[in-house]
């Protein structure tokens, strides 16, 4: 996600590229961070959660903003996953309805996120693609 954040600079990172119904990659990048904070820390571990989903799709910020905002995102999901690993994670089913066959399990909630980022980072190549010409 930060090499498709850098290959387009400052200058077009935070760009819609086809039009006001589309996202910027700064603005995928900003809900991949906060879905994997959301879905591992609130959802599997049962951590207080302020997010504003709504904002994330709004959101702006630097190449340098964008960096540190994937470091904070990538330290604090090695830690959920280390105590998810552990067994710590207590989910609550009803957060899991429409997941892949429903699963709330710890494994299920984890490949949830994978694939929201996986799908994610496809939009952010398509942007980039896009707004390179």
């Amino acid at each position: 996600m930060l090499v498709v954040a850098e290959r387009l600079g400052d200058e077009k990172v935070n760009q819609k590229p086809l039009g006001p119904h589309t996202n910027s990659v700064a603005v995928l990048i900003t809900h991949c961070c906060g879905l994997t904070e959301f879905w591992l820390g609130y959802v599997a571990l049962g951590r207080p959660t302020d997010r504003d989903r709504d904002a994330e799709f709004t959101a702006t910020a630097t190449v340098a903003e964008l960096r540190a905002m994937v470091g904070t995102t990538l330290a604090q999901t090695t830690d959920d996953l280390v105590r998810i690993d552990n067994g710590e994670a207590r989910i609550d089913p009803a957060w899991c309805k429409g997941l892949a066959g429903d699963d709330a399990t710890d494994g299920g909630v984890v490949l949830h996120v994978i694939e929201e980022l996986y799908q994610h980072l496809g939009h952010m190549e398509l942007a980039a693609d896009a707004l390179a010409g």
